[in-house]
């Protein structure tokens, strides 16, 4: 299967109006069939993962990095279908925030509770929720392993209070479970190659992997050039992005298959500071 472009005008609508919108087919099979491969086959991104307690007795499994390097896993970060979108999401030039690998295994991968991604990072200092994220599918997600759900229209909330659930910090129960009385959830079924971009207000979660078939999922975040943080915290301040096009994720992606941990500015899990920061009112 061929990828496809930027988001449309239409897209883009959709966008605003519920806060997510789903971009079929944005990459490729070659091109996903090789990140699935670099990823799963990458001791770096396994030695650097950690897991995180779901507090439902199940784990989350995950890799961190800040700046985007020039491996497979930059070359998604930094290719103009994203950026360019980015971009027209955001109002203006952006720059990398962070980019995450999510590994959800058959029958151990962990629950993410309900959340709002700005819930975290307000507490880096920055000052606006204009930050969004692109989630790739590289598996297939469904109900069954775990897909992601959204409420839809949630991010037009604004910032709603996060405490920590175990070792995951969640949006106010209470509230929540006010709000899924008004607006609908959606799941967010995905094949891969396909590609979700939500706004850092969105309320979103996913259930545990039941299924005999693994979920993972790259999450490129993004931050508006604009909205530089007023403070250093473990996410970058302002760095300005280099685009690349998209023929560079075959190029560059087969040519450096295999090292990419040498340019991966991994952040190890005592760096992870998002939801220790909101222990005890502690403000990051």
């Amino acid at each position: 299967m061929r990828s496809r472009g930027v988001l449309t005008a239409d897209e883009l609508t959709t966008y605003r109006e519920l806060g997510y919108v789903l971009a079929k087919g944005l990459f490729g099979s070659d091109e996903i069939d090789l990140l699935r491969r670099a990823a799963k086959e990458d001791r770096a991104l396994d030695e650097h993962a950690y897991a995180v307690a779901d507090g439902e007795g199940g784990n989350i499994r995950l890799s961190l990095w800040n700046h985007p390097g020039n491996g497979i896993y930059g070359m998604f970060a930094r290719c103009r279908r994203i950026v360019d979108s980015m971009e027209l999401l955001l109002g203006g030039e952006t720059y990398h925030y962070h980019s995450k690998m999510i590994m959800k295994e058959p029958r151990v991968g962990g629950a993410f509770t309900w959340h709002q991604d700005y819930g975290y990072w307000y507490q880096n200092g920055v000052l606006f929720p204009l930050l969004a994220s692109c989630s790739i599918a590289v598996d297939r997600a469904t109900k069954e392993n775990g897909c992601l759900q959204v409420i839809r229209g949630s991010h037009e909330l604004g910032r709603i209070d996060h405490v920590l659930s175990g070792a995951q910090a969640g949006a106010d129960r209470e509230r929540v479970n006010e709000i899924v009385k008004v607006l609908p959830v959606d799941y967010v079924e995905m094949e891969p190659g396909d590609a979700l971009f939500f706004h850092a207000n969105l309320l979103h979660r996913s259930d545990k992997n039941e299924s005999e078939n693994p979920r993972w999922s790259m999450i490129c975040c993004y931050n508006a050039a604009r909205n530089n943080p007023y403070k250093e915290s473990h996410h970058p301040r302002y760095t300005p992005l280099e685009k690349v096009d998209d023929a560079a994720i075959l190029e560059v992606g087969i040519k450096r298959f295999g090292d990419d941990a040498s340019d991966v500015a991994w952040l190890n899990k005592e760096e992870d500071l998002s939801a220790k920061s909101l222990d005890a009112g502690k403000t990051g």
